[in-house]
């Protein structure tokens, strides 16, 4: 992908560690699949607390989740400082299609429509281990190919 920028890992909205971003798919990709095994009531629960972690993400950047504070002052120390930055925007675009994917599984849990909820949360567990496994972030591939399609301003 090529959102990568060099630059000091500062860790702000001028550039962010890559692994971080990946860190938190994997532990997304650990509480979407306790909601496809728990049962409808505390999937309910589970859910709604992604949906509002994948908002947070969204509308704060994820350099600003509890997941990335995790891997800052936990993980990180442990890895060193990576070689190059990426841009935090494809990030923060993903989570909002997290979300999206979310709050559409919330509402089908919500709704009785079970099936709705279960099939949305797969769909996001699916690219959260293709993002915490191979490094393919889907949402951030959308946010490029969107960049790529938009008229020039």
């Amino acid at each position: 992908m090529s959102t990568t920028m060099s630059g000091s890992p500062t860790g702000t909205d001028a550039g962010i560690d890559p692994r971080g971003p990946r860190f938190t798919a994997a532990v997304t990709a650990v509480v979407l699949l306790a909601v496809l095994l728990l049962p409808t009531g505390a999937a309910t629960v589970v859910i709604a607390v992604q949906a509002a972690l994948f908002a947070l993400g969204a509308v704060r950047g994820v350099q600003h989740t509890p997941t990335a504070h995790l891997f800052r002052s936990v993980v990180r120390p442990r890895l060193g400082a990576p070689v190059e930055l990426e841009d935090p925007t494809p990030p923060r675009f993903a989570q909002a299609v997290g979300f999206a994917f979310a709050a559409v599984a919330l509402g089908g849990f919500l709704a009785g429509a079970t099936t709705v909820g279960l099939v949305a949360t797969g769909f996001a567990l699916v690219a959260a281990l293709l993002n915490a496994v191979l490094g393919l972030c889907l949402g951030c591939e959308m946010y490029l190919l969107l960049r790529r399609l938009a008229p020039a301003t």
